[in-house]
């Protein structure tokens, strides 16, 4: 038997690879369409739970139109930011689906970010006002950023409002924002970065009891929010207020609610996949307030995967390493 190679990719070179966020977008597009037919095989993912609202979570995906098959093995730890460490760390192994055989192992930071603000983007297409240019984010940390850059490669945006208690955190989110060609401004209270706003972003740690900061009446009719951090920053009374309240995956969210997230929420309407397949329509008239809860889905992360690995073989980054 000839000698089995594996690809090794840092988080830099992961990033060195050059993947666009547009790149992103569309094959996560790719991906939730064949979601949406039914043709994606991604078991709800396990998990365990060391630290309070903490997590590391096994998320393996199949998607057949896209030749990818996989794992992501991913932590989420809010303790990590007193300590100058990342919230979120992990690895993610991209397998050939015709054999098996681990085709590559790589950082999954980047990754990650990229693939959540791509999935937000997506929900946006289908739910928001294509005209939509103000943007509001309240937590303006990696997520807040790439969420930025996502919704700013599909939206015209003229305005964008952020809402962060570490000035360290708006420091970078305000560079980045600059970088893009984007006018910003820091809100002083959370609720300058919802009201009147066209897009809105919600992404600080995932918590088992929100802290429910947004109230309702501060989402203007019309507008389009994505609850990246689940249902933490939402009150009860604001997120009943959804014309149309969808999510990524319904099994899921069904599978989160019976762990004890999600509790007393509006009932789903679809999932991103049926939206995207063309099965249930998106926005139907300009004054609906739609909300996307995406939970991060394995599809996500292997939709991405395969551009980065290919990107690497080409540049030659990473190193080989014998099975």
């Amino acid at each position: 038997m000839p000698n089995q190679e594996l690809l090794y990719l840092s988080r830099a070179e992961v990033e060195a690879c050059g993947v666009t966020m547009a790149e992103v977008i569309a094959a996560v597009e790719a991906g939730f369409a064949e979601h949406g037919r039914g043709s994606v095989e991604m078991p709800p993912k396990p998990g365990i739970h060391p630290l309070p609202d903490a997590f590391i979570h096994a998320m393996p995906a199949y998607i057949p139109g896209l030749h990818s098959a996989g794992l992501k093995w991913v932590a989420g730890y809010p303790q990590n930011q007193a300590k100058g460490l990342p919230y979120i760390s992990g690895l993610l192994i991209l397998n050939d689906p015709e054999t098996g055989l681990p085709l590559a192992v790589m950082d999954c930071t980047w990754i990650t970010a990229m693939r959540t603000g791509a999935a937000t983007a997506v929900a946006a297409k289908y739910l928001a006002r294509p005209e939509s240019a103000t943007l509001g984010v309240l937590a303006c940390g990696v997520q807040g950023r790439a969420n930025l850059e996502a919704l700013s490669v599909l939206f015209p945006l003229t305005r964008v409002v952020g809402y962060d208690t570490s000035d360290a955190m708006w420091e970078k989110f305000a560079a980045h924002a600059e970088s893009l060609g984007l006018p910003v401004t820091r809100a002083a209270e959370p609720r300058e970065a919802v009201a009147g706003l066209d897009l809105v972003v919600t992404a600080g740690p995932i918590l088992m009891v929100p802290h429910a900061t947004i109230q309702a009446g501060w989402l203007a009719p019309g507008a389009f929010a994505s609850l990246v951090d689940y249902d933490s920053y939402w009150s009860r009374a604001a997120l009943a207020e959804a014309d149309k309240f969808c999510t990524d995956d319904v099994a899921q969210y069904e599978y989160y609610q019976q762990h004890g997230y999600f509790q007393d929420m509006p009932p789903v309407y679809a999932s991103l996949g049926e939206l995207v397949a063309g099965l249930k329509p998106g926005r139907e008239s300009a004054g609906e307030r739609n909300l996307a809860c995406n939970l991060g889905l394995a599809l996500d992360d292997m939709a991405t995967a395969p551009l980065v690995y290919r990107r690497a073989l080409d540049k030659g980054l990473g190193t080989k390493l014998e099975l």
